[in-house]
Parts: structure tokens; sequence; C-alpha cells
């Protein structure tokens, strides 16, 4: 019995999908091959909450009574996380969102809050931490004489207001509360060279940890920094945030204490909340010029898991804005002999990007605005055209190996065939960002991932299945013997766990029915 089960796993090896649509297409699967990762991709281009399969199918979706706020993420109960768009007096602007969102597998609503007041406002992302909190990116609203009064050029205050940058750290309670556990403000971390009477007066150059007030593109509106992204790295205790407005990032250390956070002291770091390490134009601080600059108006700024190629690393889309093309960028921040990231004002570090991905013709491939990549654990890159809701994934070579167009567009799903309508920024399927989650996910262990159907009206007949590799089921199986393992609150030697991984596979899993002596 158990060399016919392993010769049924080699057989089904033998015929992986390799799938490419040739026909007439406007939207879904255009390609999908054998070397494709295997998975669930997850994004929200309205008020609904996709999950399809590597063939375009839909397995699962969520709907709201609310356009999505941008940023979208699966938990490991199998809950979803959802930024939503609310209306706001005094915030408005690309990314806007407010509200954040919990909701269960069977789109129950679990939690929901309005991070919006006519202080701060929540805007295009989240994050969240493994100890069940999470953190919100808002904007600050800060007045025409604050703004004045921490050193900005009253000629750049033309909104007679500037909204900072605000992430609070909050645990959520019950159904619709919450508790603030830790907060970060930009506006405690500022320099200026223009007014020598306010307390934050000194040498931008001998500060890069500090951020120039006066430093801004075009003439200085209230969303000067319009940072798009905010992501965790567990291993180190510090989170990354991305400005599109000065096409920089920015890691700032999350052990302090909210108080150390509003300083230049104190956390793991020594350094309170001052920015560690900063990356993407050195003419901000004084450290280079426009020929030096590396990013242009990017998004979705991470830390590669570890456990992948290039583990460790942060990983960029770089839209290109003004140089219009767009790229994948990886980077290694340079360690000093402390351990301390190099930020200082006679290194730029490091000058260029280690790994980049663009199209053969770089022009065709750029997208101006939103959009976000990910490192997948069998080394290929997901990448999101945000600007034309066009979803691909390239291998270790950078060949195109999947390739999917969203066929949602305001007034839902469009036909197969029809075309997308367009504008000057992009399509109006346009997505923020999607992620692909394993098999093997937590969050799916006794969730139904039948395919449903596609997602266009009229799709084209099809008869593409996704075929699990011996890895993934492996996996898969793994995380179901954990979970199973869980539920009886009982260890299993190696070789039973070996016997129940073989006992699950050839049987099929039937949650909390499983015996174990």
């Amino acid at each position: 019995m158990i060399n016919i089960y392993f010769i049924k796993l080699f057989l089904a090896l033998l015929f992986l999908p390799s799938i490419l649509f040739c026909q007439n297409q406007t939207v879904g699967l255009f390609q999908y091959d054998s070397d494709a990762y295997n998975g669930y991709t997850l994004f929200s281009p309205d008020e609904g909450t996709y999950l399809i399969d590597n063939c375009g199918k839909l397995t699962h979706s969520w709907q709201s009574n609310f356009n999505t706020g941008n940023s979208v993420y699966l938990l490991d109960d199998g809950s979803l996380l959802r930024t939503c768009r609310i209306q706001s007096t005094t915030f408005s602007g690309g990314g806007s969102g407010g509200r954040v969102e919990k909701r269960d597998w069977n789109n129950n609503l679990l939690w929901s809050y309005n991070f919006s007041n006519s202080t701060y406002h929540q805007h295009h992302d989240i994050e969240p931490l493994p100890n069940g909190n999470i953190l919100i990116l808002c904007w600050e609203r800060k007045s025409f004489l604050e703004a004045i009064n921490s050193g900005r050029d009253s000629s750049a205050i033309i909104d007679d207001e500037l909204w900072s940058t605000y992430i609070l750290e909050i645990e959520p309670i019950g159904s619709n509360s919450i508790n603030i556990v830790w907060e970060w403000r930009l506006w405690d971390h500022l320099v200026q060279e223009f007014d020598s009477t306010k307390n934050n007066y000194g040498s931008v150059g001998d500060h890069p940890e500090l951020l120039d007030i006066n430093f801004y593109t075009g003439n200085g509106r209230k969303d000067w920094l319009h940072c798009n992204s905010i992501d965790y790295n567990e291993n180190l205790d510090q989170i990354i945030i991305s400005s599109r407005k000065l096409s920089e990032i920015y890691i700032i250390d999350h052990s302090t204490t909210t108080n150390e956070a509003a300083g230049h002291y104190g956390g793991i770091s020594g350094k309170g909340g001052d920015l560690l390490y900063r990356w993407g134009n050195p003419k901000s601080y004084k450290n280079g010029t426009i020929s030096d600059q590396k990013l242009f108006g990017q998004h979705d700024a991470h830390w590669i898991s570890e456990d992948f190629k290039d583990g460790g690393k942060i990983m960029i889309f770089n839209n290109g804005q003004g140089r219009l093309y767009s790229s994948i960028d990886i980077i290694s921040p340079t360690i000093d002999i402390n351990g301390d990231y190099v930020i200082n004002n006679n290194t730029f570090s490091p000058d260029s990007a280690e790994w980049s991905y663009t199209d053969p013709n770089p022009q065709d491939f750029y997208s101006s605005y939103i959009s976000g990549c990910q490192r997948l654990p069998n080394g290929n890159t997901l990448i999101c055209d945000g600007a034309h809701g066009t979803f691909f994934e390239i291998d270790s070579l950078n060949n195109i190996v999947w390739k999917y167009i969203n066929p949602i567009i305001n007034t839902g799903p469009i036909a197969q065939g029809d075309s997308i309508p367009s504008s000057n920024n992009g399509w109006g399927n346009a997505t923020f960002r999607c992620t692909r989650y394993s098999p093997s996910f937590t969050g799916f262990i006794g969730k139904d991932l039948t395919p449903i159907s596609e997602i266009e009206i009229n799709p084209l007949p099809s008869n593409c299945e996704m075929t699990l590799s011996l890895s993934n089921k492996l996996e898969t199986e793994e995380k179901k013997l954990l979970y199973i393992t869980d539920i009886l609150g009982k260890k299993i030697d190696t070789v039973k766990k070996n016997m129940l991984l073989l006992y699950i596979y050839s049987n099929g899993y039937i949650e909390k029915k499983i015996v174990i002596d």
C-alpha cells in the first residue's frame, strides 16, 4: 500500500499544471506554469475581499459595508483584519482609511474601531503583531501655529496645516474598544535650519536620525510625508515605514516605552524614538544630491521572512515616479561592529539595491502609485502592479510563471472580454496590494477552500485545477498534525508522528476525530 501511495504522488508531480491562455482575454487568469508557487491570493479592491487559488477561481470572500481602506490581512485563526474607508471632515486624500474591522471566516463582525477624529486618522496600512495587538499608521494634524513653532517655513504651509505621522499600538478590547499600549510620533523627531529660535534648530547634515521639517517635494502641501506602509520585525523589535512623498524608508525602535519613543534615549537601541536607519533619498538629510536618489514614490517596504530567500533583507516596490518605470528592489542595510545601522552624514549605505527586478523593456512595467511585492517560500516573487490591477509571479530567472488581472471595477465584476476602464493614473481595477498564502497557512486548517468559480462574468472554459506539490502537501499535513496535537493537549514521538502523517494524508483530515494513544 505504501509503495502505491508514493507512486501516486510521483505521478501527480509529473502532471503539475502548465497553463497559458491565448484567447482574447481582458481579465482573470492569463498564465499558470508549473514553477508557480501554489497557494491562495488575497486582495480587496472594493467592499469585498477575495481569496483565489492559482487557477484564478474564488475560494472564499468577505463583504463589508465600507470600501477597503487599502490593506487586508488573514490572521492565524482564519479571521480577516481589514482597513475600511470612512468619511472625515478633517482628513481626505489618497490612502484614506479611518476604520479597522476584524471578521471571522464566515464574515461575522468580531471587532471594529474608528481611528478617526479631528486630530488623527488611520490611512493606507496596519500591521498585526504576534501578540494579537495591531500597529495603526495614522495622519496627525498639526495646526499652522504648531508647524511654525516647530520651525516650518511659513511659505510652505499653504494648506494652513501639516499632517505628520503617528503610530499607535493597540490591543483590541471586546467588540468595539481598544487599549492603547504604545505610541510614536514623528513630530518628536524633527530638525531644522530655518529658525534658530526654536528648540529643534540644528544642522540637518549632522542629525540624520532626525527628519528635516523643511524638506519636502512640490510646494509643501499638508500631506507632506504620505507614508503608505508599515511592517514589524519581531526578531529585531523594529518597525519600518515608507514615505512616498520624500522617497525614503525609515526604521524605528519598537522596544521603547511611549515616553522613550518621544525622546532620544532608551530602548534596545538606546536611541529612543529617533530614526535608526533611513534609505532612498540622501538629499533629504544633506548627504547627497538628486542624482543619488534611489527610491521614487515607493510602496510596501517590508522585511523578507527569515525562512525565505534573502531572508531578513528589505524588499520594496519602487514605483519609479518621475523616472517612468517600476522596479522591485532588495537592500541589506549596512551594520557596524556594534550591531547598529550605518547612518551618518558621510555614508549612504548601501549605495544601491543588491537585487532588482524590472521588465526587459522597463517602461512596460510602470505602476505610478499603490502596488506591492512579496517573496514566496520557493524563492519566487509575487508582484502587484496596483495601478493596473495585475498580479504576476516571477521565478529566480525573472521569468513570469503566473499572471492574473483583477476583474473587479467600481461597479463590480466585469465580463470576460470587456475592456477595463482606464485613466491617466491606471485602470479601473486598481488594487492596493495582493498577498499569497501557503496551503499550509494555519488559518486555513479546518476551512473549506473548494474552488467556487471565476470572479469575472462569462469566464472562458477552463479545466484548470491547482495541484499541490509534495512539499506543500507534507507541510500542510504537519500543520494539521500540530493543530490536532494542540486540541488534544498531547505530544507525540517521532514514530507516531510519521505514522499519523501517513494516516492523515491517505485517509483525509477529520477535525478533532483522530485519537492518539
